[in-house]
């Protein structure tokens, strides 16, 4: 079929392939700062002429949210230098890659080894080494501040867009998750605006300092795909919301579950939720989890489960992945 090497033309979405590759932490950063085996990284999968989208490793805002001791910042100027430099040699590599970066703030999903600071998260809860305190609402608006200025820097580096992450247990997932967020204020879980008050806030600021033209991804994970947690009926839900905002790509993949699914393994295995999200949204929707082969990339584009496809593991062992 080939659907993947079609392209995908969308509101600022212009891309010349429909594959991806999506962020996966290499954890080769010194300070925040990519190393020369980061870049090498990143240049040999872009290489690969069927990628048309690149999403760079989620990057941290923030020093208190910083998820390991080696995960690359988009915290202060400082990292402006090097991150010039990594997205050049990436276009150079493939001039026709769309690449965007990934920020974020981990929450309570990080240690004090990485941070050096107490967790914190929507409420009090213990989801790795210590019990994480709950966010102030004046911390929030600071934080929504912080990924604006990290969405600065991202453009500033020369990235062509810039991906907030919501997903994978991190900050702006465990306000979205009923797990996680037991709020009694306007952030809390008692409706989804609220639950996706923060990241409403977070885009609508990232767009006003990015400006008109700059292309924005969300990555949602939709669904905890855990009892109590959220469905993928709220993944449908938040995706209207998600539509009235000014963004250009929704990214779907796991909530608290992380990445994976310990009840389907199948290819695809989050294509139940994009497929749902897909029909209350006229934004692209893009799915990972488990894609192995460019065909199982085509089927789920076909079946109109996605329009974009991101395969990860299978790429990064093998650049080549789908020229054979």
């Amino acid at each position: 079929m080939n659907i993947i090497k079609e392209p995908l033309i969308q509101k600022r979405i212009h891309l010349e392939h429909r594959l991806v590759f999506p962020p996966m932490a290499t954890r080769t950063s010194d300070d925040g700062i990519p190393r020369a085996e980061t870049v090498r990284h990143y240049e040999e999968i872009a290489k690969n002429p069927l990628l048309g989208l690149m999403i760079t490793e989620h990057s941290y805002v923030a020093l208190q949210g910083k998820a390991d001791p080696n995960q690359a910042s988009f915290a202060a100027d400082d990292v402006i230098a090097a991150q010039s430099a990594m997205t050049a040699a990436i276009h150079r590599a493939n001039p026709s890659l769309r690449l965007f970066a990934q920020i974020n703030h981990a929450g309570a999903f990080t240690s004090r080894e990485a941070t050096g600071m107490p967790l914190v998260s929507a409420s009090p809860v213990h989801l790795k080494e210590e019990t994480a305190r709950a966010l102030s609402i004046d911390e929030i608006l600071n934080l929504e501040r912080a990924f604006m200025q990290a969405a600065v820097r991202v453009k500033q580096s020369g990235y062509d867009g810039v991906e907030i992450h919501c997903a994978h247990g991190y900050l702006l997932n465990q306000f979205y998750s009923p797990l996680v967020n037991r709020r009694t204020d306007e952030y809390g879980p008692q409706s989804l605006e609220n639950r996706l008050r923060f990241l409403i806030e977070t885009i609508r600021l990232v767009r006003g300092a990015v400006g008109s033209a700059y292309p924005i991804s969300v990555r949602l994970g939709g669904a905890d795909y855990m009892q109590g947690g959220s469905t993928v009926e709220d993944a449908a839900a938040a995706a209207k919301i998600l539509s009235r905002e000014d963004i250009d790509l929704i990214d779907l993949s796991g909530g608290m579950c992380r990445y994976t699914r310990e009840d389907n393994q199948a290819p695809g295995y989050f294509s139940d939720m994009s497929a749902a999200v897909k029909q209350c949204t006229d934004l692209p929707v893009m799915v990972t989890g488990g894609i192995r082969t460019p065909e199982q990339a085509d089927q789920l584009i076909a079946d109109g489960k996605a329009d974009l496809v991101g395969v990860g593991r299978a790429l990064w062992k093998n650049p080549d992945w789908g020229m054979n």
